[in-house]
């Protein structure tokens, strides 16, 4: 079977798909901003998926197929991340700038997120964990299934 577009997002629509099976094809978040790419479900069924320019990455949630009785949908795997809580925007404008300096990726949560404070996310590394340690910013170490996939960091100079 070939996936050529995500037919919608468990997450937005949990009781329209209530009573059927569902498979699951398990993606580490890396896999999530790939367009075309070979996958195996939790149940062994090969799947082809071939999405058009344009499409957007993949999400945790993502409906591949659907039939009478079965779901296929996208699991993503925790991420190992850094959650950063800076006590001020001072404090957190120097964490983010020596971060982008490193070309590292974050994501940015409100209070209202499930993080339920304003924090900073990015992916796990040592270097970026001892920097936080030795200048006194507040950070947890996480497993966490992230919205969006990080995306490396193209730059030139």
């Amino acid at each position: 079977m070939i996936i050529e577009k995500i037919l919608g997002n468990l997450h937005e629509q949990p009781n329209h798909y209530a009573g059927r099976h569902k498979e699951k094809v398990v993606l580490p978040s890396a896999l999530l901003v790939k367009r075309i790419q070979r996958v195996t479900t939790d149940h062994g069924k090969e799947l082809g998926i071939r999405l058009p320019t344009g499409t957007g990455d993949l999400r945790d949630g993502d409906i591949l197929a659907v039939d009478d009785h079965n779901i296929i949908v996208v699991s993503v795997l925790p991420t190992d991340v850094l959650v950063i809580a800076a006590r001020s925007i001072h404090e957190m404008g120097i964490v983010a700038h020596s971060l982008g300096n490193r070309h590292l990726q974050a994501q940015f949560f409100d209070s209202s997120s499930e993080y339920g404070g304003e924090v900073m996310v990015c992916q796990y590394d040592h270097t970026v964990e001892d920097y936080l340690k030795s200048v006194g910013v507040p950070y947890d170490r996480q497993e966490r299934v992230m919205p969006v996939a990080f995306r490396h960091a193209e730059h030139s100079h």
